[in-house]
């Protein structure tokens, strides 16, 4: 980057911030909003609430207040951080897509940090992802949103697993609502969806991995939002090839394993294996021969009404099978639907990016609040990185500007999950008055815009 570029961030960092001014309420929280959000973006070894406070001059309780304690409407940030990707960041209706452009993909997946002790919400042995193996730990079930290059995460939510959701005395220690009940992690998915949607989001697909494809009931469940999406299953994910005959409990009218049904399915032995190329942003293309036909997913023990697509996906090199179902429409084309289903690799991009760089994994507490608020501020700079990328990379672009949440009413159509329009011009929303000049001196009311102080010695770590 060019001194220039890094110098610019500074400025853009506080215009950002102060389009969120709304859901902070007094000044002083506004304050520690900006101390907070620069230190996820400082070079500091651990973004917790200590080494952000010291390095920022600031008190730490105070700071470790405004996370847990104070009064502030982080489901609002929450809501405003997606309604500003559905405004700026989404396609334009009617506009021609390039024949590369996949649409909007929706990421769904989830992440764990390992944490010691038992009094951090959700923490207890089960699997941790990032580690490989059972261990002590937190997860957290996630929606990302890609779109060419520009990708960021939208939403997360703790998983409560069902021993905490048994014991409501340990969940009132640590600041769980008792309203909040055990979910399996797919109806957290499930649930992150429709809020997306109700905040004017458009997905032209939505991914996941086996863990999450293996629920029929979680695939079901978004054809009910009337989402189209491709997931992988595991190979014991059972389907039937062709409709059964009969409803019986004979084997022969069972339903079948994928991983028979692609080997000795009629469907599948009477076509030969397509190679799809499949381009990655870091290392080498990667090569698949492909087959895919139509099949019936098992509901309640029947077959489903309408045909899915059962897809295999084998690597040569490797000796790999990946196996993947989706909604998709009957004539779409298997290259489109193997280049959408690999761009759920994209969602461990944003895990990475978000643990090293912004410290999605350095929350230190035991209270609930703490926990969805640091992650929430996690996103909103996920957000801001994002756009800074874009703009770098196309010095000729702009990042459009995001008018107060009071100035903008959002469109019923938003609360019907429809996608709201982004500005098509610089006439269609409307400009705001200057904010008026403040003497601080005379006024020791005043907030803070962020440029001044000892917030500048936090050097920000721009994504590139």
């Amino acid at each position: 980057m060019l001194a220039e570029q890094i110098t610019s961030l500074g400025p853009a960092l506080t215009g950002y911030l102060g389009s969120f001014r709304s859901c902070l309420g007094e000044c002083r929280l506004m304050d520690h909003f900006r101390t907070y959000c620069r230190g996820l973006l400082s070079d500091l070894q651990r973004k917790s609430v200590e080494p952000i406070a010291l390095a920022a001059g600031s008190t730490v309780r105070a700071l470790q207040m405004f996370l847990t304690d104070r009064v502030w409407d982080h489901l609002r940030l929450r809501d405003r951080l997606q309604q500003r990707v559905a405004a700026l960041h989404a396609p334009v209706p009617g506009v021609p897509r390039a024949p590369d452009d996949l649409g909007v993909i929706g990421l769904i997946d989830e992440t764990s940090v390992a944490k010691k002790g038992d009094q951090t919400p959700g923490v207890q042995r089960q699997w941790c992802g990032s580690l490989g193996k059972v261990e002590n730990c937190v997860v957290t079930v996630h929606l990302g949103y890609a779109h060419g290059p520009f990708k960021t995460l939208l939403d997360g939510e703790l998983y409560l697993p069902q021993s905490w959701a048994k014991d409501r005395e340990r969940c009132r220690r640590a600041g769980i609502p008792d309203a909040l009940p055990y979910r399996p992690k797919t109806a957290i998915a499930v649930a992150e969806v429709q809020r997306a949607l109700g905040n004017g989001l458009h997905f032209d697909w939505l991914v996941f991995d086996e863990g999450y494809g293996k629920d029929p009931s979680f695939l079901f469940a978004l054809d009910a939002l009337g989402q189209t999406w491709i997931g992988e299953v595991p190979k014991n994910f059972r389907c039937w090839p062709v409709l059964p005959k009969y409803q019986s409990l004979r084997r022969e009218f069972a339903s079948k394993q994928v991983y028979n049904v692609v080997r000795w399915g009629l469907p599948f032995l009477s076509q030969k294996w397509r190679t799809v190329v499949c381009p990655r942003q870091t290392a080498a293309p990667t090569v698949w021969q492909v087959k895919a036909a139509p099949v019936y997913l098992v509901d309640h023990g029947r077959p489903t009404d309408r045909a899915y697509w059962l897809m295999v996906g084998w690597n040569q090199v490797t000796g790999e099978y990946k196996y993947f179902v989706s909604n998709a429409p009957p004539r779409t084309s298997r290259d489109l639907l193997l280049h959408v289903a690999f761009r759920r690799a994209e969602v461990e991009h944003l895990f990475r990016v978000g643990k090293d760089e912004v410290g999605l994994d350095h929350f230190e507490g035991r209270s609930y609040v703490g926990l969805l608020r640091h992650m929430i501020l996690c996103q909103l700079i996920l957000l801001f990185l994002a756009e800074q990328t874009a703009r770098l990379n196309a010095p000729q672009a702009t990042v459009p500007a995001w008018p107060a949440a009071d100035s903008v009413a959002v469109s019923a159509a938003a609360t019907r999950g429809k996608k709201t329009a982004g500005p098509q011009a610089d006439g269609d929303i409307p400009s705001l008055p200057p904010p008026p000049t403040v003497d601080r001196d005379s006024d020791p009311t005043a907030c803070h815009d962020g440029t001044d102080g000892v917030l500048p010695e936090l050097a920000l770590c721009p994504l590139a």
